[in-house]
This record gives C-alpha cells, structure tokens and sequence, in this order.
C-alpha cells in the first residue's frame, strides 16, 4: 500500500475493502462525471465490475504500471476522489499520465489541487518519472485551474480525441517536467 499525506487530504492505493465506498463514489457521480467523461452501461456501476478495476489496478501497480489511490479528506475515512498515475512508461520515454475525479459534494475546497500535488511529488520523487502528462476537455475549466495551479502547462489541442456520450472531443494536453516541478 502507498499512503501520502497532506494537510486538507491522504491518498492511498485501493484495496478490495474498499470496493464498496468506492462502488457508492462511482454510483453517486455517474451523472457529474459525465459531463466530461464517457456515460458507462449501468453494470459498471456495480461491485462486481469495480472489484475487478481494483483488483487490476493493485496488479498494475505490483508490475510499477499503474498507482490508483482513493482521496481521502483530512481525519475520515469516507473515498471523496479517485486519482491516479497509469501508462507508466520507462526509459526512453519515462513518462505516464496522471488523470483525477473528485465526489461532486466535494468540489471547490482545493483537495483536488493537493491531491495532485502529492501524486506528482510521488511520480517525480519515488517513481522517478521524468514527464507527467493529462488530458482535459476544454469545456472543463474547474480541471484546466487544476492542473494550472501544479504547474502544468498546456502544450496543444488533440483534436476529436475521446468519444463521450455521442460525440468525439477535443482535449487539451498538459504536462508536467521533472525539471518543472
């Protein structure tokens, strides 16, 4: 288990306990998440399928692939987020992508900001990742102050990028140098 620490929030990886609250998280975002995300089939809404995305996410990190961590605020133990850092790429790349989604009762307080802070120190620092790269709609402004606010920088437009609900859209590219940070 990986566990970082700040002041308004703790990440840790996902284990299978947490398979419930994250499930009730996932459930109760479904609607907000897709604004900007791709509306799943309702399965995926269930248990049965988020104990398979824990169990693979606790295998890709076992393999240094992928670290997904719940967000946790300051002094509870309730999952108010989900952050993490995936397509880990070594040398010549050494590089992954880094992606965020945070309960809706729980926007607007800088958590997300933090959270990604840790995360990115964690990449840099423990992974020794030297890029960090995210995706983000345009239309997603709330996420593009974000990633401003760590320090990444917009680095182009990818045109028709990921399908969501119907449509194709474009996405912002962000990054993130080791040098940067």
């Amino acid at each position: 288990m990986v566990f970082l620490e700040g002041q308004r929030c703790y990440l840790r990886t996902l284990e299978l306990a947490d398979v419930t609250p994250y499930t009730q998280m996932v459930a109760r975002n479904m609607h907000y998440w897709s604004i900007h995300e791709p509306l799943h089939p309702p399965e995926y809404y269930t248990e049965k399928v988020q104990i398979k995305k824990i169990q693979e996410s606790i295998r890709q990190m076992r393999a240094n692939r992928e670290y997904s961590f719940g967000i946790f605020a300051s002094g509870s133990t309730e999952i108010i987020g989900h952050i993490s850092i995936y397509s880990i790429r070594r040398l010549p790349f050494s590089s992954a992508f880094v992606g965020y989604s945070m309960d809706e009762a729980h926007t607007g307080k800088g958590i997300v900001s933090e959270a990604l802070s840790l995360v990115s120190k964690f990449a840099f620092e423990d992974l020794c990742i030297h890029r960090l790269e995210a995706y983000v709609s345009p239309k997603n402004v709330a996420s593009v102050r974000v990633l401003e606010k760590a320090g990444y920088l917009r680095e182009g437009l990818l045109r028709k990028l990921l399908y969501i609900n119907g449509k194709w859209q474009d996405h912002y590219l962000y990054a993130l140098m080791e040098g940067d940070y």
